[in-house]
């Protein structure tokens, strides 16, 4: 039922809100591109699949950076789909590189940009070596940071460098392109992560922010909490509060809380299944290699066997490749 909100909305804001051109206009792509194995089973079938692979936060599996990042919906499956995949490094407590946690990035999404992984490795490491090792919850919760509110981070990045300066923030300029090329993080020398900012002006160049900022912002009653607390900070201070806030992270609501992060039932019931019919197909190849060919029958009963066992549930059932 759709709430008395939706009804008062005009069409095209709600169209736009939702991104469903952004959906519309990919599915289109992806018919056109496979449309040889689409007409098999019908177009209706194939936009019924889209759609719910897109419910489902499966629909960002192996595809390019510029689609990932195209909207906020896209962007928490795509932290949702790199928790749930690599769940378990940080449950047998594997610490790793920024380097190898931007490879586990990119199993997921190929061109997936280091520059994006050396920032969220900067939030946890500060100004120890890149190449130290991190934890998986401590890079996640950086990398949700900032990957979902990149563009905003950028803008605040900008403001934080003009307040060091003395300049009038309010004449920074507002990224407002949507093909990713935004206006590059100024370098934050030793002064800037020493001396920090006043937190309260700080905070009011960033409630003008949040309001004329396009793209995703945290909520501003939070961020308000965090600079509410201090007097003074440093942006990369400011980073690190931001992923370590509670809230900010149900607000974003694509991973859970930290004391959950390593609890999956339904990713660790769907991992049981895919163990044991691995089993039986080993097992079955071990049968197949031990029996003489008189015994084709037998082999072929245990075949029919193993292809009656139920297999485990993929997200998505029609991977649709990336567009080059």
């Amino acid at each position: 039922m759709l709430s008395p909100e939706r009804l008062a909305q005009p069409d095209y804001e709600y169209l736009a809100q939702r991104h469903v051109l952004t959906y519309m206009e990919d599915a289109v792509c992806q018919l056109l591109e496979n449309r040889e194995d689409i007409s098999q089973y019908g177009i209706a079938r194939f936009f019924t699949e889209y759609f719910n692979s897109v419910c489902q936060g499966t629909h960002i599996l192996f595809r390019e950076f510029s689609f990932i990042q195209a909207t906020p919906h896209n962007r928490a499956s795509f932290l949702r789909a790199f928790w749930r995949c690599f769940r378990t490094v940080g449950k047998n407590g594997d610490l790793l590189t920024m380097r190898e946690y931007h490879c586990l990035l990119q199993l997921l999404c190929p061109d997936f940009p280091l520059e994006l992984t050396q920032k969220a490795a900067r939030i946890v490491l500060m100004d120890d070596a890149m190449d130290c090792l991190m934890s998986f919850s401590d890079f996640l919760f950086a990398f949700q940071i900032q990957f979902y509110y990149s563009e905003f981070l950028d803008s605040v990045a900008a403001i934080y460098q003009d307040l060091l300066s003395g300049k009038n923030p309010n004449t920074v300029i507002v990224p407002t392109s949507s093909s990713g090329q935004h206006r590059q993080r100024p370098a934050l020398g030793e002064a800037s992560m020493l001396e920090g900012v006043e937190a309260s002006l700080f905070y009011q160049c960033l409630e003008n922010l949040c309001d004329r900022h396009k793209y995703s912002c945290p909520p501003p009653a939070l961020v308000k909490e965090i600079l509410s607390n201090v007097q003074r900070l440093t942006f990369y201070g400011f980073l690190v509060a931001l992923s370590k806030h509670h809230g900010i992270n149900q607000a974003l609501g694509a991973l859970p809380d930290k004391g959950d992060l390593m609890h999956d039932p339904a990713m660790d019931e769907e991992l049981e299944r895919l163990v044991v019919r691995s089993r039986l197909h080993r097992t079955a190849q071990q049968h197949r290699g031990e029996e003489p060919g008189a015994f084709a029958f037998q082999r072929r009963d245990k075949l029919e066997a193993l292809e009656r066992v139920p297999s485990a549930p993929t997200p998505n059932q029609y991977r649709w490749e990336p567009r080059e």
